[in-house]
């Protein structure tokens, strides 16, 4: 079987709490398989991967992210193509922000995004911080930490991906986290939210076996110790 095509997005810039660990997580749940796999990691520059099939991006430091920015807003057309095509785009914190419309600062300034997602974010002095679980019809209950100033509004070209607890998500208002639209996810869910939401992890490689038209069940793994440090996670204070 041709392996799995896993694109990670600016691995140096964009590692703040642990989103690299979601693309050893996937890994991982593949080779323990026995299922093919490659990593291909994207820098400032760098040409994304025709055969790509799942996408990730974690989130970084104000000043990584603007380094970034522009190298990022340059590849719109081709993120906004490969999103229509399908691709699984799994886009953390910053990532998600920059897959929206538009980053409006606290001084007004707009800095605009790629467009992938209907989604708007507005920066502001108070932070969203802490331990977070979001529960969601798809993968049941994710949990991860969340750490941003940046208050998102979803637009009617996405749906949520759950529902959290007040003050906590995308705006501390709505009750909602996280954005969905087809294969395109974000989420404010550092962690790395795939080492403790196992469930997740796997439907994300289910849907790029499927856009690929690959018939492949996945075998059940011993998950103990992810669903162990979720419990434990979702039970500490902010």
């Amino acid at each position: 079987m041709k392996p799995l095509t896993l694109v990670h997005l600016y691995p140096r810039e964009m590692n703040i709490y642990g989103d690299t660990g979601n693309v050893i997580v996937l890994r991982r749940r593949l080779e323990w398989r026995g299922l093919p796999v490659t990593v291909v990691p994207v820098s400032v520059g760098d040409p994304l991967p025709a055969d790509a099939d799942i996408l990730l991006g974690g989130g970084g430091q104000d000043a990584a992210q603007g380094e970034i920015g522009t190298d990022f807003a340059n590849r719109g057309a081709e993120l906004r193509a490969m999103a229509d095509d399908g691709v699984v785009m799994l886009a953390i914190c910053g990532s998600y922000q920059m897959l929206g419309h538009e980053f409006v600062t606290q001084e007004g300034r707009r800095i605009p995004g790629v467009g992938v997602l209907d989604v708007t974010t507005h920066g502001q002095a108070e932070r969203l911080i802490g331990n977070n679980y979001v529960d969601t019809p798809d993968a049941g209950r994710l949990v991860g930490y969340e750490n941003h100033s940046g208050l998102t509004t979803l637009g009617g070209g996405v749906r949520p991906l759950g529902t959290t607890q007040s003050g906590r998500g995308n705006n501390g208002q709505d009750g909602t986290e996280g954005a969905v639209r087809d294969n395109v996810i974000g989420t404010y869910l550092h962690g790395p939210v795939l080492a403790k939401s196992p469930r997740f992890a796997d439907d994300l490689l289910q849907r790029a076996y499927r856009r690929r038209g690959d018939a492949v069940e996945l075998e059940p793994l011993d998950d103990t110790l992810a669903e162990q440090a979720a419990r434990v996670a979702v039970n500490r204070p902010r």
